[in-house]
């Protein structure tokens, strides 16, 4: 296979996942929180890249796109682990904590609750959500990108 072939189903990729969130978002009326934003930037980034990548074949731009799609994935793997409570998440999309709360701040924390939560899982598909799935693939799709900077 070509390194161009390789980049063009990279970038089919990408653009499949950002599809899909899309879709998601507004076929599926699911909103997305503030980590699931975060890990669609790195997929357009590599939709950009693969589009010139494709139309100059630089090898450059593969590795540019397999750190995207890297990128999307490390979001990914976050995500899944505040969805998870492994780790806490950014205190502007979680519920955090309440233990040694006052009355008023527990008041204040709820007032300034995100609508949308990155610690609540909205949708899964055999018990993987919807970041998960996102890490998942783009581990897979940074490889496609490693294959396309390695051949000739």
């Amino acid at each position: 296979m070509t390194r161009k072939n390789l980049i063009l189903i990279a970038t089919l990729g990408s653009i499949a996942m950002l599809g899909g969130a899309f879709g998601f978002q507004y076929i599926g009326d699911m909103a997305p929180c503030k980590l699931c934003l975060w890990q669609r930037w790195p997929h357009a980034a590599a939709i950009l890249i693969g589009i010139i990548g494709f139309a100059t074949g630089r090898r450059e731009l593969a590795i540019a796109g397999m750190l995207a799609a890297l990128a999307t994935a490390g979001i990914g793997v976050y995500h899944t682990g505040v969805e998870q409570a492994w780790w806490e998440g950014p205190t502007t999309c979680t519920s955090g904590s309440i233990a040694g709360l006052s009355t008023e701040d527990l008041l204040n924390q709820i007032m300034n609750a995100p609508v949308v939560r990155c610690d609540e899982i909205p949708w899964a598909l055999f018990g993987i959500s919807m970041a998960a799935w996102n890490a998942i693939i783009s581990f897979i799709l940074a490889g496609i990108w490693l294959k396309a900077a390695r051949t000739d």
